[in-house]
Parts: C-alpha cells; sequence; structure tokens
C-alpha cells in the first residue's frame, strides 16, 4: 500500500517515529509521501527522508493555514527549495477557511503562485481544501491546463465536486473521514471510478475509526483500503494494486 499522505515527521511522533514507521512498513505501507507545512518543519522533513530514502518521498509547498503576513517570504524559501532539489509534489497548498477567513486573499494568491512552479517544475500539485471548495475551484479554472494535475487531499466534498475536480485530471485522495459514521463520501464512493482516488491517512490527524480521536499512524491505512474495498465490493487486495498505480500515476515514482 502508499499511504499518499501523512506528516510523519510532526511532534506527535517525536517519541516513537521509527516504531511508528517500522510497524507501517510491516503491514505493508511501502511508501510514504511527505506534505510540508512551512520553512519552520524542511529540516524534520529532509531527517524523515534520510532516514528512509527508499520509502519517504518529500513535496514542497506551503500550508494554506500557515499563510500569515510574511507568506512571500515563506514562499521564497520554498522556492529555493524547488531550485535546488527534486521534490515528488508541491504540497500541501490550497485554500482553508475553516479557522480564519482574514488571509483569504492572501491563501488565494499563494495557492496561484503555487500552482505556476508546479507547471514549471513538471510536478503534481496536492490540494488542501476545507470551507473553500468554490474559492480553490476558482483558483483552479484560471489556471487550468494539460499540465497542471495532483491529488485533493482528504476530499470530504460532495459527488458533483468530486466530478469536477476529476474532470480538471486531479485524483481524489481517500483517508479515515471515509469510515466515519457520519463521513457522507461512504454514500457516493462507489459512485466514483476507482482509478481516480489513491488512500492516504493525514497522521497524525483524522484517524480512521475504531481509532478516531486518537493519534492517526500510516499503519492504519489498511482500515482505510478495508473500507473503501467493502464499498465497491472488491477484495481489500485489489484496492491495494489499483490504489498504488493511481498513485504512482501522480507521483511518478
Amino acid at each position: 500500500m502508499i499511504d499518499t499522505h501523512a506528516h510523519l515527521y510532526v511532534e506527535a511522533f517525536d517519541e516513537d517515529r521509527d516504531i511508528v514507521i517500522k510497524d507501517a512498513i510491516e503491514k505493508g505501507v511501502s511508501h510514504f509521501y511527505i506534505p510540508a507545512i512551512d520553512s519552520a518543519y524542511h529540516e524534520r522533513m529532509f531527517e524523515l527522508e534520510k532516514s528512509y530514502p527508499e520509502n519517504v518521498h518529500l513535496m514542497m509547498g506551503l500550508h494554506p493555514t500557515h499563510v500569515k503576513e510574511n507568506f512571500l517570504d515563506e514562499l521564497s524559501l520554498v522556492e529555493t527549495q524547488l531550485e535546488q532539489r527534486k521534490f515528488s509534489a508541491i504540497g500541501e497548498i490550497g485554500m482553508d477557511l475553516y479557522w480564519d477567513k482574514s488571509f483569504k486573499k492572501q491563501q488565494q494568491e499563494a495557492f496561484g503562485i503555487q500552482i505556476e512552479w508546479a507547471k514549471i517544475h513538471g510536478l503534481p500539485i496536492v490540494i488542501h481544501c476545507r470551507d473553500a471548495f468554490d474559492e480553490v475551484f476558482e483558483v483552479l479554472d484560471q489556471h487550468k491546463d494539460e499540465s497542471l494535475y495532483g491529488i485533493f487531499h482528504c476530499f470530504t466534498g460532495t459527488l458533483a465536486q468530486a466530478n469536477r475536480a476529476i474532470e480538471l485530471n486531479f485524483k481524489l485522495g481517500i483517508g479515515g473521514v471515509v469510515t466515519f459514521k457520519n463521513g457522507k463520501i461512504d454514500q457516493f464512493l462507489n459512485q466514483i471510478p476507482l482509478h481516480s482516488i489513491v488512500l492516504e491517512t493525514d497522521a497524525p490527524y483524522l484517524a480512521p475509526t475504531p481509532y478516531r480521536g486518537k493519534r492517526n499512524e500510516s499503519g492504519f491505512l489498511s482500515l482505510i483500503r478495508d473500507k473503501v474495498a467493502s464499498v465497491y465490493g472488491l477484495p481489500p487486495q485489489q484496492i491495494s494494486l489499483i490504489t498504488n498505480q493511481n498513485a504512482l500515476d501522480v507521483f511518478k515514482k
């Protein structure tokens, strides 16, 4: 299996990071795609990659909830990193109007700038979208062309929004929410082509049932995979094979 989205470098794993990663590998998670947050975490990301060079693949970008007054300085650091080395994607980027709408304009600007960098570097983007589907689609429509593609991470929208994302050449990241009683996405997921989804944990956040509310781990990915299998009425191993290929199609490695 491939965990397409996990923040394994954050403080929540400082006490047992190696144990968590080795446990996930033993449970069949072979690759971890690691999204950026902001420059405060860059060194932690690089250390994680150094420890697991065969398994860990880094993204680079500025998370929308970390777009503040200094966002242009943060973006300059992202741009420097993109020029210095290779990354698997630009992410996670996008818009989040759940907690705070005061930086909406700056979030839109940062999102657009990073989309253009993705095109320049031939990379996918990994989108964070919370309470902001209309705003995210507005920015994507301004930048859409054949070189724009990627993943809508932790997709929690409607079927109509799912179809719109797919039309724009995006896969949908399916995580722990699919296991929640009130998650809603399980009600229409089987109407979405299986080749349009990838699996993710978003560890340490959004742990699947029965661990909801606790720290999420990449080792829980099989619980998400199994729920997806039951929704589609297919064997879990088939879900693993298809979603693995979908992830590799996006990340190209």
